[in-house]
């Protein structure tokens, strides 16, 4: 029996080929050898990296003579009018980003998988740009990893094939690329590929998994040339709605450092990912960016503690962004456009309106910098049953703090935990949906923090008895320059899935919710610029 290999394939799109597929200034050789086993019309590029000293060999004052490198190779082979890129070591980051199908992947793994013989999963929430890997110990359905498919993109499943496809592969990777084993042999794979070619045009993932359509890769080049137009606007006004993240799952235990390159020179290394260190680094260059292309060369370096290279992004590929063209609502997320279903947009909009009001007995345009001085100077203007508890903690001795809300008043016969932001950027928002939840689910399961919370309000009788009896109200105060008609559409797509999520949470506790877009008067682009 043949022995079972593992494999890395990539789907390149109409146009790409062995000869233009590949990154500028690669250092690949091209393969010239007969009497392979390379499948006819195949090409080969192998590389090979300088042996250099392991860092710990100098640490430790090794004398010995320790080297270590590393060797890799693309094999492309042409299937009808398309061709295929199998990578192996790493290889792959030598293929432009857009030169393959990033869809490949997982679309042909969704269609090959038995829904119940998975054993892990990948999450993108686009929302805060988090990410999740998912294991179980034994093979099962979608169902068994609980994550909430309107909040998350699927972005690598792992597991058996259906009884059909087990002849072609066994246990099955899908991202962009599509990792497999396989018994068969090298000059047998251009007939593999061409099988594989076949299955990721069919829409059997549809039937098998009917939940992951919310969200929807957009492929139409003159959609996303419209699209990426307002990405640059957004960038070049510095529109907080557009933010930096590694797009890939990062191991922190990892001493690892960032740096940007492309434009002059290299910049400075940063702990982390923001992006006005890329902007720092754009002015120290002194380079405008006056086109989206100029996204795609530049790059985001991730550095281990040797300073050797470990990961490398187009700038592009790191941004997240979302806007509305055409009335329907887009999301950048790894160089990809994603449209978000316009039935699942109505049934936000449907679920969320209701509870964004006009008016609010207490909340009043903002004419503060920040949030603690907006917070303090309501509690002033307020009567007297209104109490400021921001930076606050109700959280029991030895936990990490927990604040009740930013103002408590009386409301309808309940307490109204307040919680204010300035900001509609997605980030900030989750945080703040999350801790009304958190606060409301800690106050009515301890007793300590309940205590906490009436000692804060000082002798009030009036909420000390609302909150004996676990009687609340929360809303959410939003400080924005966006007009209260628009209701739920002021906030970014994924924060009313974030919200939605907490609504539901609290009706569950019956606490009735509440948004109110408070007006913003101040210049905050001119005061980060003071």
């Amino acid at each position: 029996m043949a022995k079972s290999r593992n494999f890395s394939v990539y789907l390149l799109k109409n146009g790409f080929n062995a000869h233009n597929s590949l990154k500028d200034g690669h250092h690949l050789t091209l393969l010239n050898e007969t009497g392979t086993s390379i499948p006819a019309d195949g090409i080969m590029y192998y590389g090979q990296n300088p042996t250099k000293s392991p860092w710990w060999k100098e640490y430790w004052g090794i004398s010995q003579d320790l080297r270590q490198t590393s060797v890799s190779a693309i094999v492309f082979l042409p299937v009808r009018d398309r061709w295929f890129a199998l990578t192996f070591g790493a290889s792959y980051h030598n293929l432009r980003e857009n030169s393959y199908e990033y869809e490949f992947g997982i679309r042909t793994t969704l269609n090959t998988l038995d829904p119940e013989k998975i054993k892990s999963t990948d999450l993108l929430m686009p929302e805060t740009a988090k990410r999740q890997r998912i294991q179980i110990p034994s093979a099962s359905s979608l169902t068994y990893f609980d994550f909430n498919t309107d909040e998350s993109i699927v972005k690598r499943l792992t597991g058996a094939v259906k009884e059909e496809y087990k002849d072609l592969l066994r246990n099955v990777t899908g991202s962009s690329s599509l990792r497999f084993t396989t018994a068969w042999e090298a000059g047998e794979l251009t007939e593999l590929c061409s099988r594989l070619l076949e299955i990721y045009t069919r829409r059997d993932y549809e039937v098998a998994f009917p939940d992951l359509h919310n969200i929807t890769p957009i492929k139409d080049p003159d959609l996303t040339s419209c699209l990426k137009e307002q990405l640059l606007t957004a960038f070049q006004e510095e529109s907080s709605d557009l933010t930096l993240g590694i797009p890939d799952i990062v191991d922190y235990s990892t001493n690892f450092r960032v740096k940007y390159g492309g434009a002059t020179k290299y910049s400075k290394e940063y702990d982390d990912v923001d992006i006005s260190n890329y902007r720092e680094y754009l002015d120290e260059c002194h380079v405008d960016i006056d086109n989206v292309s100029l996204f795609g060369k530049h790059t985001l370096c991730i550095l281990d503690e040797n300073e050797n290279l470990l990961q490398a992004f187009s700038i592009y590929k790191s941004l997240l962004f979302d806007c509305k063209h055409d009335d329907k609502t887009y999301h950048l997320c790894e160089g990809n456009w994603y449209e978000i279903d316009t039935n699942f947009i109505e049934r936000l909009k449907t679920e969320l309106d209701p509870i964004f009001v006009d008016n609010h007995d207490i909340l009043c345009e903002c004419n503060q910098k920040r949030e603690d001085e907006y917070n303090r100077d309501v509690e002033s203007r307020s009567p007297e049953n209104v109490r400021c508890l921001d930076k606050s903690s109700i959280a029991p001795q030895g936990q990490r703090n927990v604040e009740p809300c930013d103002l408590i008043a009386v409301k309808d016969n309940m307490a109204e935990l307040i919680h204010n932001k300035i900001s509609t950027r997605s980030a900030y928002l989750s945080h703040l949906f999350n801790q009304g939840v958190n606060s409301v689910i800690l106050l009515r399961q301890n007793a300590e923090a309940k205590n906490k919370l009436k000692e804060l309000v000082g002798h009030n009788p009036s909420l000390e008895e609302k909150i004996d009896n676990d009687r609340y109200h929360v809303t959410y105060g939003i400080i924005t320059k966006k007009e209260k008609e628009k209701k739920s559409d002021a906030l970014p797509i994924f924060s009313r899935i974030s919200l939605l999520r907490c609504v539901k949470t609290l009706k569950l506790m019956k606490i009735p919710t509440t948004v109110f877009l408070i007006k913003d008067s101040i210049d905050r682009k001119q005061l980060n610029e003071d």
